[in-house]
């Protein structure tokens, strides 16, 4: 890509309000409050007077908070964006993983619960009651299907299962979730006491399934076909920056309307033939501006081989934007960027769309070879003409460490404040491999950055 002599900064779009992030914490707590509240209207202490209604009634508060949850975390991953501005995609997905697994584990105390319960009552074996359930009673079939769904994905999640697989078979299967909520609808609302119980809780159940139903469809499903439409990416040109690293020129209609911001990203779908389906996210890398938006990918051995032969006027499909680590976040003048291998693509971004005085900002960028550096130009014009201050840190990386084997025989933090003055007075925003970024933010925390100054995010699945 030719250098050009001006950067122009993007539309800077709203801003973050931290009350909305506790508003959204205080309302998910509210519900599991008026679910608990409303086993306890029905009677849920009244129905223990034996071991039977113990159980029984266990079972119906762990089923009722295990749906409670599912549909929480199916908000949390609907990509509502305020939520998403205010958390960042990686902190929902943590969320919702957290979640996720709550609810499953109620979900099987729940069953556990209330078939041995049902068996106490009836004084009939285990496994016949259980086949009773199933069979007998009216939607068991289908939130039994439901369960094996949500069975998979779960077991799917574990960290072991899920590094081996792509993110593009991940991704598919997660939707399996989505299933599951929907086929365990009907056995709540048939048998289901809890849910039909009064006239407030019919009206709270069936409110919360259509609030999560709708913010699916309108978030995930019209919001990016609605933009995908009005804005009608095309690719523009392919640039290869390096032997496995190509940059895709996009263009389309008033793209200076899309709310992004630089340190965002997308999930691209080109049209391009099969395998179109599979979304990957990719971050821009170039500040968003005028008709055109940049993103950079590294042939990582998926999907991304692909993009360096797309061909010009190839449409594109795209959801988004998300993250939260944008300009935004920053709170004091100084600043620091870190980035390894191909995080420079976000970085790059954020260095165009930041303000700064000469010497009022630093990058450090981990590369293995000066070669290897991706948008090499590009930085030495920002180093030219705006004063930013740029450190390589060449070479493999040291065992254990962020930093490169010339740096063995230095600690992190003892590296960082030789390498930036005051580094406790700067925002840090970091983009690269996961543990290469949680090496850095420790190594910041000793140096006296707080938490709050420390900016990073990764891709969420």
């Amino acid at each position: 890509m030719t250098t050009t002599a001006t950067y122009p900064h993007a539309r800077r779009g709203a801003p973050v309000r931290p009350w909305w992030g506790e508003a959204a914490l205080a309302a998910a707590w509210l519900t599991m409050v008026i679910v608990v509240g409303l086993w306890v209207a029905n009677r849920g202490f009244q129905a223990m007077t034996d071991a039977a209604g113990v159980l029984n009634s266990l079972g119906r508060l762990t089923g009722l908070v295990a749906a409670d949850l599912l549909l929480i975390q199916v908000l949390l991953m609907a990509r509502i964006p305020l939520v998403e501005r205010v958390f960042g995609q990686d902190a929902l997905a943590r969320r919702h993983r957290l979640v996720g697994f709550t609810s499953f584990w109620l979900m099987v105390a729940h069953v556990v619960l209330i078939t041995i319960g049902y068996a106490e009552a009836a004084r009939v074996p285990l496994l016949d009651q259980l086949w009773q359930l199933v069979t007998e009673y009216p939607g068991m079939l289908l939130a039994t299907a439901g369960t094996v769904a949500l069975v998979v994905v779960v077991g799917l999640s574990i960290r072991a299962a899920r590094r081996r697989l792509r993110y593009e078979s991940w991704h598919l299967i997660h939707l399996y979730a989505y299933l599951g909520v929907g086929l365990a609808l009907p056995h709540q609302l048939w048998t289901g006491t809890d849910f039909t119980a009064s006239p407030v809780a019919t009206v709270y159940w069936w409110t919360l399934y259509a609030l999560a139903l709708l913010a699916v469809l309108v978030y995930r499903i019209g919001l990016p076909l609605w933009r995908s439409h009005r804005h009608r990416l095309r690719v523009t040109s392919v640039v290869r920056e390096s032997p496995d690293v190509v940059s895709v020129h996009l263009g389309g209609r008033a793209l200076g309307r899309l709310p992004v911001r630089a340190g965002q990203f997308f999930l691209w779908r080109f049209l391009d033939g099969p395998g179109w389906s599979r979304a990957h996210p990719y971050s821009l890398s170039a500040a968003p501006g005028g008709d055109s938006l940049r993103i950079t990918v590294k042939d990582l051995g998926d999907g991304s081989a692909r993009v360096a032969g797309l061909a010009p006027g190839t449409r594109v499909l795209v959801e988004g934007p998300y993250g939260a680590v944008t300009s935004a976040r920053r709170t004091s003048r100084q600043v620091l960027l870190v980035a390894a291998g191909v995080g420079i693509t976000a970085v790059r971004g954020l260095l165009e769309e930041l303000p700064f005085a000469p010497g009022e900002l630093t990058l450090l960028y981990r590369v293995r070879h000066r070669r290897d550096a991706v948008f090499a130009r590009e930085l030495d014009w920002f180093v030219a003409n705006r004063g930013l201050r740029l450190i390589y840190l060449e070479g493999n990386r040291a065992k254990d460490s962020w930093l490169p084997v010339g740096f063995a025989a230095t600690d992190g933090a003892e590296a960082l404040r030789r390498l930036v003055p005051e580094i406790a007075e700067h925002d840090a925003f970091l983009c690269g491999p996961p543990r290469f970024m949680s090496a850095v933010r420790d190594s910041l925390r000793r140096c006296g950055v707080p938490a709050e100054r420390i900016h990073a995010e990764e891709f969420a699945w």
